[in-house]
């Protein structure tokens, strides 16, 4: 497990997350932000990556595709994403029309179907948990709704005061359908942003506590991860996941699943 600071500059690509990233096997992150008019160009190689537009507008070229004036939203807190997935080996270019932001979300593969746009209409939304710990989840990229060698993306909001991830659950072990093994990354943001959270990372043999301010990553290889946001402060987090195997079969710890079957 690991937390890390960052927030990318005007005209910034920064990889957070990459392949030297020890505790992880398939994730890598990025963040990039562009200024109007300001490009960003590269070439996905190994991997295969979900760009998913976190504020402003730009155009995309990806392949033989090409779209312009992507974006719906000013910020994370303002609506659904727009989302543009691209299998290995893509030539891609970035054009800011505003300032904006995108994180780039990806999985080591070597093999995907062809690039794909995805707009906020095609977005589920959930809700989960229920008082203390109901949150919102965008399913941005899902197994159910879309196609990929390993790569599973998501949204989720925390309002000010609750818990997500919670009862705690873990997804490290192959043992379907009670359990899935994928790792995951979760990448914050705080409004207003000058708020905090808390997360828990833990098992039998480490139990570890993180203050999450705004901008932060958080890397879960394994273990149970449940989070809050502090009273006052809302709280999202941009979750990546990627494993052997693209399912999802979460495992509660057995201590605290009561908490959920209550009613």
């Amino acid at each position: 497990m690991s937390l890390i600071r960052c927030e990318p500059s005007r005209n910034d690509y920064r990889e957070i997350v990459g392949p030297d990233h020890a505790d992880l096997k398939y994730i890598h992150l990025g963040l990039l932000n562009l200024s109007v008019g300001a490009s960003w160009n590269t070439d996905f190689t190994g991997i295969e990556s979900l760009l998913v537009i976190l504020g402003g507008q730009c155009d995309i070229q990806a392949g033989n595709r090409e779209w312009r004036n992507l974006g719906e939203r000013v910020n994370v807190f303002d609506g659904k994403p727009t989302a543009v997935y691209l299998p290995p080996d893509t030539e891609c270019r970035v054009i800011g029309c505003t300032d904006m932001q995108l994180a780039v979300c990806s999985a080591v593969a070597d093999a995907g179907p062809e690039v794909t746009l995805i707009t906020p209409d095609m977005i589920d939304v959930r809700t989960v948990g229920r008082g203390p710990f109901e949150r919102t989840i965008y399913d941005v990229f899902q197994p159910e709704s879309s196609e990929a060698q390993r790569l599973i993306v998501g949204e989720t909001f925390n309002a000010p005061g609750r818990w997500s991830s919670y009862p705690p659950h873990k997804h490290d072990l192959h043992n379907p359908p009670e359990e899935s093994d994928l790792e995951e990354v979760y990448y914050f943001r705080l409004n207003p942003p000058n708020g905090f959270g808390v997360q828990r990372v833990y098992a039998d043999d480490f139990d570890e506590i993180y203050t999450l301010k705004d901008g932060d990553v958080i890397t879960i290889p394994r273990g149970y991860h449940p989070l809050a946001a502090a009273p006052g402060y809302e709280l999202y987090y941009l979750w990546t996941l990627a494993g052997e195997h693209r399912i999802m079969h979460p495992c509660e710890d057995p201590t605290h699943a009561w908490v959920g079957s209550q009613v």
